[in-house]
């Protein structure tokens, strides 16, 4: 898989515009990325600008504290699919899993993969608010629920990724579930880290810098 393939070319922030999504669209075209990944608000204005790109479109759910209900994720995740979206990114229950309460978490997952009815879903654990221990339990209940990746971080935490929680995770899920690395991968020297350790997709706002040093090697 070429590197371009790894990556969602991602825009989250609050004050994004119909011209920034217009243009990180025409950058994914132009870099071939796997996906732009946007507001659910964006979804339909993507769907419509990469259609038959090979492009997928990606949106958030419950993002980016995970403290929706279960029910409002589960409708969430339906009408972002019915707006066009090809994946779907959803923040667990924080809360829930600092508690221990790991049915909960589980419950939370699953309502959003059945929601999603075969379409590809990743789970963001939030690493930086958890231990190594719950990390591991919480990528045991995406795994149980049959989500498709586990994901780092929302990019709002405290920290983003880092190569030994991308280990961690991998270690946990095994060699056929999808690990994601997101947030805080700058350039291709933090690319090649976070594919090292064992991510297979990548989530970054700094894609067109990742592959410009890519292709200037």
């Amino acid at each position: 898989m070429k590197d371009s393939k790894y990556i969602d070319h991602t825009i989250l922030k609050a004050t994004a515009t119909k011209e920034q999504i217009i243009n990180l669209c025409a950058e994914a075209v132009k870099y071939d990325f796997k996906s732009v990944c946007v507001n659910p608000c964006w979804v339909s204005l993507a769907h419509e600008l990469l259609h038959g790109t090979g492009v997928l479109v990606c949106t958030v759910i419950g993002f980016p504290l995970g403290a929706n209900t279960k029910a409002v994720k589960a409708f969430e995740t339906v009408d972002a699919i019915k707006d066009g979206a090809d994946e779907v990114d959803m923040v667990i229950n924080i809360g829930q899993a600092k508690a221990h309460n790991y049915e909960y978490v589980y419950e939370d997952i699953k309502a959003v993969v059945d929601a999603a009815n075969g379409v590809t879903t990743k789970v963001i654990i939030e690493t930086c608010y958890l231990t190594d221990e719950e990390k591991v339990e919480v990528c045991k209940c995406a795994k149980r629920a049959g989500a498709d990746f586990v994901k780092t971080s929302t990019g709002f935490g405290t920290a983003g990724a880092n190569s030994d929680d991308v280990k961690l995770m991998r270690e946990t899920v095994g060699p056929d579930m999808g690990v994601k690395a997101s947030g805080g991968v700058h350039n291709r020297a933090d690319f090649d880290k976070m594919i090292k350790a064992g991510a297979n997709r990548i989530g970054a706002s700094s894609g067109v810098k990742i592959m410009e040093e890519t292709n200037n090697e």
